[in-house]
This record gives C-alpha cells, structure tokens and sequence, in this order.
C-alpha cells in the first residue's frame, strides 16, 4: 500500500466521498477507519470520542478485536488514549507498552501492537475524541504521517457537529452541562449586577466544511482572506485603542509579522492542495503550530502561542464572512457581551438599552474601556478564571459585578437570590438619586466636593444626575482619536463649548491633549517605542508639535469666551515644561486680544501630578500655578514602576501602601501650605475605601466617575473624620505591603458605609 503522504489528494478524494455519503454516522466512521488503515500502512485505527460525563468510549474500530467497539471505555487522562484527550496533544511512540500511562484493555487484543499514534480530534479548540493508528512493529511515525493523522481527525470533527454520531448512543454533546454550576472569578472593573444572556463580542466560528476539490477556488479565497486581514490590522494599529482591543503595539506587530510570515501561507496553501477547504486548511496548520509549541518550554514562545491563535481565528472570520462585532447585530433585551478584550469606541457602539454587562477575559481596570463602562455606569468584570470565550451563545448569566462572580446558566434558585440581590441593589441606586442635593459633609462636619471625570457630552448628564459639584477632569483626546485628519480649530471649539453649555454654570477642567503612550492618533506618526507609557505622550508631543497645542487652546479659549476657562497640561514632569505649555497659552490670549475677539471673563491654569519627579519641584511649581491635579493611575505606574495595563501586574502593587499614601499626603501638605487648589482625579477616589483614605491624608476635592458620586457620598455622610485621622495617622508609620483590610475593618467597626 502506498502511503498517504505520496499521494495525500487521492487520500482525501475518498474522504471526501466518504464524508459526503448517504450512509449513517457510525457508517461512515467505520469506513474512514479502514481508510486510514489501508492508507497509512498500519494494523489498526480506532476512533475514541468523549460522552459527555468525560468517558472516552471506542466507536470505531480497523484491527482490534469487533466485540470491544462500545465496550472498551476510559476516563479522560486514563491510559495513553485518555493522555492524549486531556492534555491536547498528539503521542508518537514507537513501544507503547513501555509509557507509563499505558492501559491494558484485554478485550481489545491490542497487546500485540507496539507502536502507536494518537492526535486528537478537536472542535472549536475542545477534544472531542481521540483517532489512533497502531502497529506490531516498532517504528516511529513521521512527520508527515503525524500531520495527515491531525486532517482526518479534524475531518471527523464534522460527525460531533452534526450530532448523528452522538444522538445515535444517546449521549450528551460535552457542551451540555446540565445540573452543572459553572462560575468563574474575575476582577470588578465597574460595579453593577446583571442577569442575562451571553452575547460573543466578536462570533465564534467553527468550520463545519472541511474538504474541497476546487483547489484554485481556495486558493482564490485565502489570497481574499489574508489581504482582508493584512487591512484589519493596519486598521487596528492606527488607532489600536480606540478602533480595537488596546492589544500592544509590539503585540500587533508580532501579528502583522505572522501575517505577513511566507513559511505560515506556503503551509496552508499546501494543506489546501491536499483537498482541504481554506478555512479547515488554516485551522489545520493552527492545531500543528499548538501541538508544537505546546511542548516547548520556552516560556515567551508558549506565550505566543495565544498570538497565534487569535490571527488564525481572525484569517478564518475572514474566510467564513463573519468578521465585525455584535454591535452592528440586533442584540437580545438583555444582552450581557463577552470579550477577550475592548476599546472604549467598541463598547460604545452597543444600544446601552439593552446591553446589561460587559465580561471581559482579559483588559484592565485603569484601561479607557473601562473608565467608560464606570461612566455609562454598565457593569465590567475583568481578568477572568477560566476560559470564558468557550461558552456558548445564548445562554444564561448573572455578573456580580460587586464581588466578581460569574455565573454561567445557573439553577433557579441561584437566578432567584441574585433576583434578590440586583432589586436590593436597585434600591440602593435610587438610595443614591435621593441624595442627589444632599450635601457631602462628614458626621463632624467637614465638607467634601465631589466632581466628575469626563470626556464625552453623557459625563455631563452624568455630573447633572448625581448632583456633583462640576467636572474636575475632562479628557480632551477622544475627539482627536476618532478623527482620521487633525479636527479644525472650528470643530473643536464648537464641542468645548458644547460642554460649558450643557454644564450650565458648573466648572470644567478641560484637560489639554494626552495622546500618544496607549491613545494613538491617525494623523500623527511616530515611531515605535520600546515603552511608550515612558515615552512621546502628552505635553511632550505638544510642546514638540506646538501647532497641536496652540489650535486646541485657540479652540478653548473662543469656546470659553465671557467665561471662566479651566485649563490644565498632563505628563508635566519639570516646571519649565510648564512655563512653556504657560508662554503657548499667553501668546494664544495675546493673539486673539489683538484680533478683538471676546475672551474668557477669567483662566485658571493647572497641572496634572502625574510624575513622580514633579513632587520634588513643588516649591517651585505652586507659585506658577492656580490649581494641581494629580493623575493617580499614572503617578501610581511610574511611583511602582508597574506597568497598569499589564494584568499580571494589576494587583500586585497597591495604592493604599503607606509609601504610596504618604506620597499623597506630602503633596496634600504642600498644597495646602501654598494655598493652591487640590484635586486628586484617579480612579482610587471612586472606590469608597480609596475615598476613605484619601479624605484621611487631607483631600477634600475628588474627581470620580459620575457612577462613583452616589456610593462615595453615602460613605462620607456616615464618617467621622475625627476618629479616622488619629487612625490613619498610625497606620502609615508601617511597613505594610497595604492597609486595606485595616480600612475595611474601621469603617465595619464605626458604621462607615463603604
């Protein structure tokens, strides 16, 4: 017999026939197996698949003993078959009886054969079953042969699709967990409860047609498919934030690396040639890229591994039509969307009506998407604990966005206590409406204003609903991130003052242009950076660029004109900087005086805190300025040198440190002293054991999420500062890694209601 690697269209030709047949499901799997056999020259091949309590059962079988096909059963992780069905990965053994792991079955009568292949058969990523191919004779199978193995399994994957196979045993789909609780732990990027139905931010695919004899008609497709996807990437870098994922730059490079990699291509053009479909052909050299790496012990390559993955899923949404995300699809009334990842304009997109929660498998909590979700106030749960993208659509679940939890299509009675717990929570939201003209002042008296972030026209409804006192940090970038050419002077005014407007007399802090770092803009090219959080951002662009700072100010002081204009410059890191951003404003002001255009009746010019070397310039700076505001989340990455996007890092450093809160607290100081305005506008102020630190040191201005305003007025109006002073005080004379949990138990211990 020939083998099939010296003549693998005709192998597939049969197959082809074979699968296409009328004859039932086990038919056709017992045909395939003596295909198999004969082609590849080997005494036996036995088709395993998984019945849905995890018992690999034998369905078919060429060379073991008839009687043992339905009997012969194992656990997966049982033997070499139950190895190879719970790790993923391919064997190649040349005496099998020798393994460890091996598992005599004597109704099978395979005690005879010492060599053995096993691949798995996969669905959408999952084992469904096992294909082995045996032989008497020691001897180790090729590559090639290993290779060819992986097709014909991933051919029988059709059988588990159409549900034949199994509905003929009468066994459950691996999918079907009924009775199951499946939960998942994750971090709560914005606090909210919602019961839903999944909805997949970005389809799953799953090909479901595996074999073709039109080879140029492939070949056409994935031509079609790889410059469709060469063009999603370059989409994704231009404005990576925004547009897309927030994936790294060095990420997306690696992508377009592998996109544009000949060997990758050359592979899948030959796996097409051989009789496959395009989209199978991808998938095929997909699971031989993991089975590879997933034997390396290289931690970086294992690691690119999900890279990997993720350009080969999207090359075959390409080929299958299904690219685009659930945003422009009619979403179910109560649509809870599930992503590995997403940018901010993303999440915008959805109908906020019916979308209840967002999940997310990776992202977070400081990343623009989810600074965005706080503000709409829609519940986000990051950093999951297992693999959420696996569920299907459709089914039910409950976010917890307060402690984090998951549930995915839980009992009734779980559905009726978080029924409980979302209507409670509904009364604590209108508990926080009631006090929307409440004032925020503590038990003995001390008052705190509350103002909000923003960056979009709803942060200003958001400031109205709570009742907060304006907005203390208004990023002006979106406007420049969605735009493919640099706004006009006109344009921008014309928003700015849309937002004076719409505050009605309440301040805002307009925030100059940070772009660059994460928040890219079309328009500007730059190099790649090996750390561009460290590197041309911010003030640093503007004062490079000044033409982009002086038509933005240009636009803010018409849009302010006959009134007070707030306006701060982000990443200063040394006072000259700040004296130069200051000189482009006075010349903006000198120039529309000469022009006789009317100007603000007053301005107020800041800065963002946001670098740590700042801190120690502060002698020098406060003079110059009418107000401070720090920047928490950066001044915290650069203080911990802690990447915060990085979600390894998140949880390992923590603001509420002594060395941290003493930082803050020197600033408080000096402020204070020099009679400057403070603000602090990071997200530490919208968590109310955050908030409660930082009124301890002396903060008395926070700028939070407008969802923020309601649970830290609550917490405020139940304190008594004058016992948490003293309190505080002691605490950060320790060395503590946090204080948290000491926090936690004051305001437990006096009613504090965090």
């Amino acid at each position: 017999m020939t083998p099939i690697k010296n003549a693998p269209r005709i192998m597939m030709r049969q197959l082809h026939e074979i699968m296409a047949s009328a004859d039932d499901a086990e038919e056709r799997l017992n045909r395939v197996v003596q295909l198999v056999a004969s082609n590849m020259v080997a005494e036996v091949c036995s088709a395993y698949f998984i019945r849905g309590d995890d018992i690999l059962e034998l369905f078919a079988t060429e060379g073991l003993k008839s009687e043992a096909v339905h009997q012969t059963r194992l656990h997966v992780g049982e033997g070499l078959v139950g190895l190879v069905a719970a790790t993923g990965s391919s064997l190649n053994l040349s005496n099998a009886q020798d393994h460890p792991k091996f598992a005599y079955r004597p109704e099978t009568g395979e005690e005879i054969y010492k060599s053995m292949m096993a691949v798995p058969i996969l669905r959408m990523g999952k084992v469904v079953g096992v294909l082995v191919v045996q032989n008497q004779a020691s001897r180790h199978y090729s590559e090639e042969e290993e290779e060819a193995l992986q097709t014909i399994a991933m051919v029988l994957a059709e059988l588990v699709v159409s549900g034949d196979l199994i509905t003929a045993h009468d066994q459950n789909d691996e999918d079907s967990e009924h009775g199951v609780i499946s939960r998942y732990e994750g971090m709560v990027f914005a606090e909210g409860l919602a019961e839903g139905v999944v909805v997949m931010h970005e389809p799953k695919v799953e090909v479901t047609q595996h074999l073709s004899e039109d080879y140029e008609r492939q070949l056409k497709r994935l031509d079609k498919g790889f410059r469709n996807l060469l063009r999603q990437i370059d989409e994704i870098m231009s404005a990576e934030d925004i547009l897309h994922h927030g994936e790294h730059r060095e990420i997306l490079d690696v992508y377009k690396l592998f996109a544009q990699d000949k060997g990758w291509r050359l592979k899948i053009e030959t796996a097409i040639e051989s009789g496959l479909t395009a989209e199978a052909a991808v998938e095929k050299i997909q699971i031989e890229n993991r089975s590879k790496m997933m034997k390396t012990e290289d931690p970086y390559l294992r690691e690119r591994l999900s890279d990997l993955d993720d350009l080969a899923n999207r090359l075959i949404r390409h080929l299958m039509g299904k690219v685009g995300t659930a945003a422009t699809k009619t979403l179910p009334e109560n649509a809870v969307v599930v992503s590995n990842n997403m940018g901010p304009a993303e999440l915008l997109e959805y109908d906020r009506d019916k979308l209840k929660a967002v999940v997310l498998q990776e992202g977070s909590p400081t990343s623009h998407v989810a600074i965005v979700a706080r503000a709409l106030g829609i519940p986000m749960i990051g950093q999951l604990k297992g693999n959420l993208l696996e569920v299907d659509e459709g089914v039910s679940i409950i976010v917890q966005g307060l402690e984090g939890e998951i549930f995915i299509d839980p009992p009734p009675e779980i559905i009726e206590t978080y029924r409980d717990t979302i209507s409670a929570r509904a009364k604590l939201l209108a508990r926080y409406d009631n006090m929307r003209d409440k004032p925020v002042v503590t038990k003995d008296g001390v008052e705190i204003e509350l103002v909000v972030n923003g960056g979009l026209e709803m942060d200003i409804e958001g400031m109205h609903r709570t009742g907060a006192k304006g907005v203390g940090l208004f990023r002006t970038e979106f406007q420049f991130m969605i735009s493919k050419t640099l706004p006009r002077i006109h344009p921008q005014a014309e928003f700015y003052k849309s937002i004076i407007d719409a505050a009605d007399g309440k301040p805002v802090t307009f925030r100059t242009l940070d772009i660059g770092g994460d928040k890219e803009v079309s328009f500007l090219k730059r190099d790649n950076e090996e750390n561009p959080a460290l590197g041309w951002r911010a003030i640093r662009i503007a004062l490079d660029r000044p033409a982009l700072l002086r038509y933005q100010l240009r636009a803010l002081i018409t849009a302010a004109a006959g009134t007070t204009l707030n306006v701060m410059f982000p990443m200063i890191t040394n006072v000259s900087e700040f004296k130069l951003a200051r000189s482009i404003l006075d010349k903006e002001l000198e120039r529309h005086k000469k022009n006789n255009r009317p100007l603000p009746k007053d301005i107020k010019v800041g800065t963002m805190l946001e670098v740590p070397s700042l801190v120690w310039q502060l002698d020098d700076l406060l003079p110059l300025v009418d107000f401070i505001s720090i920047g928490s989340n950066d001044l915290m990455q650069f203080f911990y040198a802690s990447d915060r996007e990085n979600p390894k890092l998140s949880n390992r450093y923590d603001i509420l440190s002594p060395p941290s809160l003493n930082m803050l607290r020197f600033i408080v100081d000096k402020c204070a002293a020099a009679n400057v305005p403070l603000t602090l506008c990071g997200e530490i102020g919208g968590r109310t054991i955050g908030a409660l630190a930082l009124i301890a040191i002396g903060f008395r201005r926070l700028s939070i999420a407008p969802s923020a305003v309601g649970p830290v007025k609550m917490m405020i109006r139940s304190l008594n500062l004058s016992e948490l002073v003293p309190y505080v005080d002691q605490l950060l004379s320790r060395s503590d890694h946090s204080i948290r949990s000491d926090l936690k138990a004051f305001a437990h211990d006096h009613g504090v209601k965090i």
